[in-house]
């Protein structure tokens, strides 16, 4: 089958003829219909600090944001069908563990992230695998296309989780969103959905125009303003309620934190790049005489994926808002590349295999 390939940290990443996925007991193995191309896959690619030790083979293939229909099951599964249409978390957890348990999968104890471990090969390619199938497929419904499912991906979904179970976002609240690439500007969908009044900081007008589209009330061009925090302070009458950090650069993730009011809560969603190594310094003292929160998210549980289509059916979110183009798998090297200038505007799909 065709696939996009790795071949060395920020090397060449090739269009090739791999094998077939290979089907275990647990698995099933799913026909891509459309996949998103994530800034995440860039950072695996490049070989940043998360995933700098994960030593990928030459011919690894990414992609884990996936939607497509099921081709083959393995001999253990009971609750999947060959035809049926189907997505996947990209934290695959093995669901017996505490944190599956628990509800918690995204954090399994076990987890396999699809495409961004040497030993799960991912959906840049015609076909993937789906380890523990029973307890990580998700079957869409009929209302909700591969395109748009692809578009919810790990970037939609992420921020969904990070604003609706992990920050205390009510109608009314600022919320403030640092970086406007596909999890800021989900980010940005999401918190105008749930009523917030969201200001969305960039570099690029583009990226700031387009979050003024899904919901911004106030946007801030850091190329233009001295003083970030302040600045965004100011349009929210004492600070924001919510920051969320969807780059993970140590400017963006200071700014988003000095730009909350008391008591706020910061998300960081973005990871780190070879420059921070996996670490930013922190305002603690700002952080402590304020009682300010910091969080992480990753993800969003399996067992939660309910809530964001029944957001849908009802017109509260429409993830395929903050798509901007569908590509096919040939141009995918090209895309990942852009985004080290971040280049990119939206979520790109590839669609075309």
């Amino acid at each position: 089958m065709r696939a996009v390939t790795f071949t060395t940290p920020g090397g060449p990443l090739e269009i090739r003829e791999i094998d077939e996925p290979e089907l275990d007991e647990t698995g099933v193995v799913v026909e891509t219909e459309a996949c998103g191309i994530c800034r995440s896959d860039w950072h695996a690619w490049r070989g940043d600090p998360l995933w700098e030790s994960r030593d990928f083979d030459d011919g690894h293939v990414f992609g884990h944001e996936p939607a497509g229909v099921v081709v083959e099951v393995g001999s253990e599964v009971e609750h999947v069908r060959e035809g049926d249409r189907v997505t996947v978390p990209f934290n695959l957890g093995d669901g017996t563990c505490p944190s599956c348990r628990s509800g918690r999968s995204n954090v399994c104890d076990n987890r396999i992230p699809l495409g961004l471990a040497p030993e799960s090969k991912g959906a840049f390619g015609e076909r993937f695998h789906v380890p523990w199938a029973d307890y990580n497929v998700v079957h869409l419904p009929d209302s909700v296309s591969s395109v748009e499912m692809a578009g919810l991906g790990c970037r939609f979904m992420t921020s969904f989780h990070a604003l609706v179970h992990r920050a205390d976002v009510t109608a009314g609240d600022w919320v403030v969103v640092y970086g406007c690439g596909g999890v800021g500007l989900s980010a940005v969908h999401i918190a105008d959905a749930l009523g917030a009044n969201v200001v969305a900081v960039d570099l690029f007008d583009e990226k700031l125009s387009f979050a003024s589209e899904l919901g911004a009330v106030e946007t801030v061009n850091a190329n233009d303003v001295a003083d970030v925090p302040a600045a965004v302070r100011a349009l929210t009458d004492g600070g924001a309620h919510v920051s969320v950090d969807a780059l993970g650069i140590a400017e963006t993730c200071q700014n988003a934190v000095k730009s909350l009011r008391k008591r706020g809560q910061h998300v960081q969603v973005g990871l780190t790049s070879n420059e921070e190594g996996g670490e930013v310094a922190l305002p603690t003292d700002r952080m402590v005489l304020n009682e300010l929160q910091f969080i992480g998210a990753v993800g969003m549980p399996r067992p939660r994926y309910d809530e964001l289509f029944r957001m849908m059916d009802r017109g509260g979110l429409d993830p395929a808002a903050v798509i901007s183009e569908t590509v096919s798998l040939d141009q995918t090297p090209e895309i990942l590349a852009s985004m080290t200038d971040f280049d990119t505007v939206g979520i790109p799909v590839i669609t075309e295999f």
